[in-house]
Parts: C-alpha cells; sequence; structure tokens
C-alpha cells in the first residue's frame, strides 16, 4: 500500500467519523433524557480525537514526499 492509497483510506475513515459525530449530535439536540443526552455527549468527546487523528494522518500521508509541506511535529520522531 503507497501512502497516497493510506491517505486516501485515512480521509475515509475520518469522513465515516465526522458523520457518526453529526448524527449523534442530532441525536442529542433531539433528546429529553439528561443522562441519554449526558450518554451522546461522551460518545461524541471519544469520537473527536479520533476524527482530528484520521484528519492529521491523512494529510500527513498525502503529503508526505512533498518538501514544502512541514510535518506535523505530533508524528515525528
Amino acid at each position: 500500500m503507497t501512502l497516497l492509497e493510506m491517505s486516501r483510506e485515512y480521509r475515509e475513515s475520518a469522513e465515516i467519523i465526522h458523520a457518526r459525530v453529526v448524527e449523534l449530535r442530532t441525536l442529542e439536540r433531539a433528546q429529553t433524557d439528561v443522562e441519554a443526552a449526558r450518554r451522546l455527549r461522551l460518545r461524541i468527546a471519544a469520537l473527536m480525537p479520533l476524527w482530528r487523528e484520521m484528519r492529521e494522518l491523512a494529510t500527513l500521508t498525502g503529503r508526505y514526499y512533498d518538501r514544502s509541506y512541514h510535518k506535523n511535529e505530533r508524528y515525528t520522531l
């Protein structure tokens, strides 16, 4: 698998996670039970770091060989 293929996979995963976050936010807004709304917020909070990481890795793998790209310090040694 090439880095560009990995980038595409990461981007697709990020889109799936984002769609789920949007869906959960909609459910949270419609929720009348306080406890259920809190559980939905916790699920959203757990997905947000995954969504951010997928986007960052998609960019990193997609532009890895681009000399002008300043790589994210989180993913460098």
